[in-house]
C-alpha cells in the first residue's frame, strides 16, 4: 500500500460496508488485502485470535512491566519524565515508534490498570474524552472489565479475557468480515476452534509470555518448520502509517470531513477541542492519528446514513443522564 492508492474512496465505501463506525485504521489494509484476494480465492485463512489467545500483543508487555513501574516510580516523578520526553524525542512519523510508545506507556502508568490496557492500544485518555465530549461520565470501559469479574490467572489472563470478550469480537473479527465480505470474500480463523480456544485458556502465562517472546508456545511448536527469521520476527500490527498519512494525503479528506459544521450538527462535541487536537497534530506536537482516524469515520459514518442527534435535552436532565 502507498499514498498513490485509491485511499479516499475506499474509506469512504467503509461508511456503507461498516454498519456502524469503527476506529480500527487496519481495516484500510484489509480492505484492499480482501479485493486483491478476491481475484483468486473465495475462501481464506486468516490467524485472527492468535494474540488473543497466546499473548501477542505489546499491550500485554506493557501491562505486566507497568504494576511494578507503579509500585517504584512516584506519579509526580512519572509526570516529570513524561515532560521530558517531550522537550528531548521529537514526534516520530514511523507508524508505532519508541516515542510514541515510551510517551504512551508513561502516560498509560497514570491511569487505572484497566483503563490504561485500553489507552496503550489507541483510545482516548478519560481526561482527552471529558475535553472533546464535555459532561461525558468516562468511557464506561472499567465498568466493562469489572463485568467480566476476576479471572482466574494472573494480569496477563486477565487482559486476555479482556481483549477476547470484547477487543476481539468488536474489532477484529468485526473489521475482517465487513472488510472482506464487501469484496465477497469468505474469512475463516481457525485459531477460533473452540478446542484451540479451550486448550490456550488451559495454558499457564508462561507458556504464552515467557520474558521478551511473546505467544511463546506457538513459537516453540513452529521451531524447525519456520524459518527463524520468521520465528524471531517483531510483532507488527497489520495498519496504516496514520499519523504521518494524516499529515499527507489523508489531511484534506479529514479536513472535508470533520469540519465545524459537522461538529456543530452533531451537536455532542466540542469543537474548539476536537480542532486544538487535529492542530496539535498537524504541528506535530502530538501523534494522534489513530484518535482522529475515529473521528474520521464516525463523521463519515453519520453523513452516509444521515444520523442526526436528538436535540439537546435540559440543562437540568443533562446533569441526570450524567450521573447515571
Amino acid at each position: 500500500m502507498n499514498p498513490e492508492a485509491e485511499l479516499q474512496s475506499a474509506i469512504e465505501d467503509f461508511a456503507y460496508y461498516s454498519d456502524e463506525p469503527s476506529a480500527d485504521a487496519g481495516a484500510l489494509p484489509v480492505w484492499f488485502l480482501s479485493r486483491m484476494s478476491r481475484r483468486h480465492v473465495t475462501v481464506a485463512l486468516s490467524g485472527e485470535g492468535a494474540d488473543e489467545l497466546f499473548g501477542g500483543y505489546l499491550t500485554y508487555q506493557a501491562d505486566r512491566l507497568v504494576r511494578p513501574f507503579r509500585r517504584l516510580v512516584p506519579a509526580g516523578l512519572r509526570r516529570r519524565m513524561r515532560g521530558a520526553l517531550d522537550r528531548y524525542m521529537p514526534v516520530s512519523d514511523e507508524k508505532i515508534s519508541l516515542e510514541y510508545k515510551l510517551k504512551r506507556w508513561l502516560d498509560g502508568s497514570l491511569l487505572n490498570p484497566d483503563e490504561a490496557h485500553f489507552f496503550w492500544n489507541g483510545t482516548f485518555s478519560p481526561e482527552q474524552l471529558a475535553q472533546i465530549r464535555p459532561g461525558t461520565n468516562g468511557s464506561g470501559l472499567r465498568r466493562l472489565v469489572d463485568e467480566l469479574g476476576m479471572a482466574p490467572g494472573g494480569v496477563l489472563d486477565r487482559y486476555l479475557r479482556v481483549d477476547q470478550s470484547y477487543y476481539l469480537p468488536d474489532d477484529i473479527l468485526y473489521k475482517t468480515d465487513r472488510m472482506s465480505m464487501a469484496h465477497s470474500l469468505e474469512v475463516r480463523p481457525p485459531f477460533l476452534d473452540h478446542r484451540i480456544v479451550e486448550f490456550a485458556a488451559s495454558l499457564p502465562e508462561r507458556l504464552k509470555i515467557r520474558g521478551g517472546t511473546q505467544k511463546y508456545v506457538l513459537r516453540e511448536l513452529m521451531r524447525g518448520k519456520l524459518p527463524e527469521t520468521v520465528l524471531k520476527r517483531k510483532k507488527t500490527g497489520f495498519d496504516i502509517p496514520t499519523h504521518d498519512w494524516f499529515r499527507g494525503p489523508l489531511r484534506g479528506l479529514l479536513r472535508d470531513t470533520v469540519t465545524a459544521e459537522a461538529i456543530g450538527a452533531a451537536g455532542i462535541f466540542d469543537g474548539r477541542a476536537i480542532e486544538a487536537l487535529i492542530g496539535d497534530h498537524m504541528e506535530r506536537r502530538i501523534n494522534a492519528g489513530y484518535h482522529l482516524w475515529g473521528l474520521l469515520t464516525l463523521f463519515l459514518w453519520m453523513k452516509r446514513w444521515k444520523v442526526e442527534v436528538p436535540a439537546r435535552v435540559e440543562a437540568a436532565d443533562a446533569r441526570v443522564f450524567a450521573t447515571r
